[in-house]
C-alpha cells in the first residue's frame, strides 16, 4: 500500500520534504555539536547517559529509521547550551 502511495507525485513530494527537514535537523545537532567542540561522550554525560546512546541517536537521525522524541532532542539542546523551538506555518 506504501509502495502505491510514493508513485503519487504529491505524496512522494510530501516524503522528501519531511526527509529533507529530517536531513537538516541533522546537520544542525552535529553542527552544534562540533561547534561547542564536544565529543558524543560529552554529550552524553551531560544528558546523564552513555555514550553509545548518543551514537544511536545521531546515527538514527541520518538514517531517519528512528525519530527521537522531542524531549530526547531538547535534552540534547540542553546539553550544547541550547534549545529547541518547535513552529507551526
Amino acid at each position: 500500500m506504501v509502495s502505491k502511495m510514493l508513485k503519487t507525485p504529491a505524496v512522494k513530494a510530501e516524503v522528501n520534504k519531511l526527509n529533507r527537514e529530517e536531513f537538516a535537523i541533522l546537520d544542525e545537532i552535529l553542527t552544534a555539536r562540533k561547534e561547542a567542540g564536544l565529543t558524543q561522550a560529552q554529550i552524553a554525560k551531560r544528558m546523564g547517559t552513555q555514550a553509545p546512546a548518543i551514537a544511536r541517536l545521531e546515527s538514527a537521525l541520518a538514517t531517519g529509521k528512528h525519530s527521537p522524541s522531542l524531549t530526547t532532542l531538547r535534552k540534547y539542546a540542553a546539553a550544547l547550551g541550547k534549545k529547541v523551538e518547535l513552529h507551526l506555518v
